[in-house]
């Protein structure tokens, strides 16, 4: 299973920081990552902190990083402008 393109394995998630212009466009990806998760119902973990995010995916039942987190991943880069 290789890792998407500028994501990272960190402390057993994948983990990769959005940067954005502001604020507002931060959250406004966040939202779209928020609609993709509900979704799949598959939740990642999500740090704002201003104009940056970070997300971590990662499937905590497994307590692993497992297929359907590379392709959320995947699909994640989709959502960032």
């Amino acid at each position: 299973m290789e890792t998407p393109q500028g994501w990272a394995e960190v402390d057993g998630a994948l983990e990769r920081e959005f940067r954005f212009a502001d604020f507002a466009a931060a959250i406004a990806f966040v939202n779209r990552v928020a609609a993709l998760a509900q979704a799949e119902d598959h939740h990642p973990d999500i740090a704002v902190r201003w104009n940056r995010v970070t997300l971590r995916w990662w499937t905590h039942v497994a307590n692993a990083i497992t297929e359907r987190d590379r392709e959320l991943a995947r699909r994640t880069d989709e959502l960032a402008p």
